[in-house]
């Protein structure tokens, strides 16, 4: 039995890593079945952000998104702020945030999954973490890991078919390479001007785990969920001695803040990191470009999030 009739916005990335005809025609028809479904398909970078203020302009109830994160960090800062809410359907390479709600990895049965959410009316006001005014849902990182995610990004068409071992092999390549590992360039800096952390890697999350490799989560700081400030991890080395144990821990899900080179910091509202020289940064696995200074906030209940696991 339906309990709600929805306006649902659909709307689909068809480069998407896993994205296929056959996907969003099934999808499509499911959620059609009890719903007013439109569908719209995203044509180019920042498409899915107007689309999805279009949606709450006119009232939409719900927009769903079938694409990678990407895609629905797009959709989601078309949303923030507005009273129509937000859904994702598992499209990209890996997915973070439908993994963190506890979806399927097919989009067909993840959507089943979702039209019973919307039964229960598990729509949950959840907070976003913002950079420089970009919005982001899980995580932004800055400095080595941005720069295997810029690595990633310009062998875009291999990350269809290679998945995460094109990750693997990007951090490798960057640890090698791409990355100057005796000095420290990543500085964070606290809303009172204080220095929390220095190091070569900082992830500003907005909820845990940081992200998956393959089936396992890579946790940073277990607890944290999509009701909570932000947290601020910094790796203070970049040596295979430091990273191999630092990965290990996270996979396990221990808790890493009594490491020696890992710095940890919970409850924030506010800060800065500075960069010198000027260091890569990405939000929700999309690289963004290189800056000096990024300022970091956090705003409770900023998105309508259809959530089928408790926040």
């Amino acid at each position: 039995m339906v309990l709600l009739f929805l306006r649902i916005l659909f709307i689909v990335n068809s480069v998407a890593s896993s994205v296929t005809a056959r996907r969003r025609v099934i999808t499509y028809k499911i959620l059609s079945a009890d719903h007013d479904v439109t569908l719209a398909e995203t044509s180019r970078a920042g498409h899915a952000t107007r689309l999805a203020q279009s949606a709450a302009n006119d009232n939409y109830d719900l927009v769903v998104v079938l694409g990678g994160d990407g895609t629905v960090n797009e959709a989601a800062n078309g949303l923030a702020g507005t009273e129509t809410a937000l859904a994702t359907l598992p499209g990209g390479s890996t997915n973070v945030l439908a993994r963190i709600l506890g979806l399927p990895d097919d989009p067909a049965d993840a959507s089943l999954v979702l039209l019973d959410a919307i039964d229960r009316g598990s729509i949950h006001r959840i907070g976003l973490g913002a950079v420089e005014g970009r919005y982001f849902l899980f995580h932004c990182g800055v400095g080595f890991d941005a720069a295997v995610v810029e690595q990633v990004e310009t062998r875009g068409p291999w990350k269809r078919w290679a998945g995460h071992p094109l990750f693997v092999w990007a951090a490798l390549d960057t640890w090698l390479r791409g990355v100057d590992r005796r000095k420290a360039s990543v500085r964070a800096i606290g809303p009172n001007g204080e220095e929390l952390s220095e190091g070569f890697l900082t992830v500003v999350m907005n909820t845990n785990p940081y992200t998956y490799l393959g089936n396992r989560p890579i946790d940073l700081v277990p607890g944290l969920t999509l009701k909570d400030p932000l947290a601020v991890v910094t790796l203070e080395e970049l040596r295979l001695s430091s990273l191999g144990p630092v990965l290990a821990g996270a996979l396990r899900g221990r808790e890493l803040s009594e490491r020696r080179n890992v710095d940890i910091r919970t409850d924030m509202r506010s800060l800065v990191i500075e960069c010198d020289p000027p260091a890569p940064y990405q939000v929700d696995g999309d690289y963004l470009g290189a800056s000096k200074r990024l300022r970091f906030t956090w705003t409770p209940e900023r998105l309508s999030l259809l959530m089928p696991e408790p926040p």
